[in-house]
């Protein structure tokens, strides 16, 4: 287990930072809303702590995309004016909304259609609350010290977060496992290296790449009390997929 989660964000940030490299932000953001961590995290926390308990960390997880979404809106409306030297301003006021808006989510019972109620709300709304689209800079190739640097702080914030929500109970175990790890990462190091027009570009893009992570933790909430674990996570990952695709056009146009 703790080789999957040293190698599987590292990785992913690696293939999501050569996507925006040549197709864009937008491409990144949409791929980075795929439940590549809350994924391992929740299977981690079902085969740890049985399915029951797994099953209300999913619900309590779509509910919580409310306060990753408000993460993302609070870094990008930081950043979409300034240089890469504002980095750490930015990521205290999303870091301090995400904190704010999780903890009376914390307190919500975890019921598949409220989780399901509060993503979709939050999903439709959320683009309305980004800054409006700036003109980007020409793409910057990223050096191979730039690339490990995105992995080592992925598989660093991976142990933190994956380690800490075991060991939280049910409703932070959800919270955390949609905590935006992929998403704090790549807006840092994008905002340091291409600007904060960048970073806020991406992190929209990240909004509608969300859909499916939406849908993969309601899936389990509703199948993991109900069906073996594998099948469980079999169909979840299914409906993600096919929900992924369906938003490929919206995800990653250029207008």
């Amino acid at each position: 287990m703790l080789a999957l989660k040293l190698l599987l964000v590292p990785t992913f940030l690696l293939l999501v930072s050569l996507a925006s490299q040549r197709w864009g932000p937008k491409v990144a953001g949409w791929l980075a809303g795929l439940p590549v961590m809350a994924g391992p995290i929740l299977a981690f926390i079902a085969l740890e702590q049985g399915p029951a308990f797994a099953a209300a960390s999913a619900a309590t997880a779509a509910a919580a995309l409310l306060a990753s979404v408000s993460f993302s809106i609070a870094y990008a409306r930081a950043a979409n004016a300034t240089d890469g030297r504002a980095w750490p301003g930015a990521l205290g006021q999303a870091l301090l909304a995400w904190l704010i808006v999780a903890a009376p989510l914390s307190l919500l019972p975890p019921h598949p259609l409220l989780g399901l109620g509060i993503a979709l709300a939050t999903l439709l709304l959320a683009p309305r609350l980004f800054p409006p689209p700036r003109p980007l800079d020409a793409p910057i190739r990223l050096r191979p010290g730039e690339m490990g640097l995105r992995m080592a702080a992925g598989a660093a914030l991976t142990l933190g977060v994956s380690g800490a929500a075991g060991a939280l109970g049910s409703h932070w175990s959800g919270m955390l496992a949609v905590f935006p790890m992929l998403g704090s990462t790549l807006a840092v190091f994008s905002h340091r290296a291409q600007g904060g027009a960048y970073a806020a570009t991406l992190l929209r893009a990240m909004v509608t790449g969300l859909y499916s992570l939406a849908a993969f933790c309601v899936a389990l909430a509703l199948l993991l009390d109900r069906l073996a674990m594998p099948l469980a996570f079999a169909l979840a990952t299914a409906l993600c997929l096919a929900v992924q695709i369906a938003t490929r056009k919206a995800g990653t146009s250029r207008h």
